[in-house]
């Protein structure tokens, strides 16, 4: 999954799937995850494998650090300990307020 570099379209790495998860890393910090088929020349790369523990979250999205906080719970509840944490946001802000709904999944990688 490219971070950045060359476009995924024009490397013809492009997912039927279009995945996309971001580490919110802090409040002025993010990286963003690609799924892509193939390498992307120019690109960081990053394979992402392991357990996760999934969860839909809806509202707005300063809701975000709630959502993080109840997904860190849910994740003790199961019995794991959380590794990591990745937003999947299924609309833009615009798209929300057309749509009337905000979905956001949390992926939680556990150990």
């Amino acid at each position: 999954m490219p971070a950045r570099g060359e476009n995924n379209e024009q490397a013809h790495a492009k997912s039927s799937v279009q995945m996309m998860l971001v580490d919110e890393k802090s409040a002025w910090s993010e990286d963003l995850f690609i799924e892509v088929t193939k390498d992307v020349p120019g690109a960081e790369m990053t394979k992402l494998s392991g357990t996760f523990l999934t969860k839909v979250f809806e509202g707005p999205y300063k809701n975000a650090g709630t959502w993080a906080n109840e997904m860190e719970e849910y994740v003790k509840n199961k019995g794991e300990s959380l590794k990591k944490l990745f937003f999947s946001y299924t609309t833009c802000p615009n798209c929300a307020k057309a749509y009337g709904k905000n979905y956001v999944v949390l992926f939680a990688q556990v150990a």
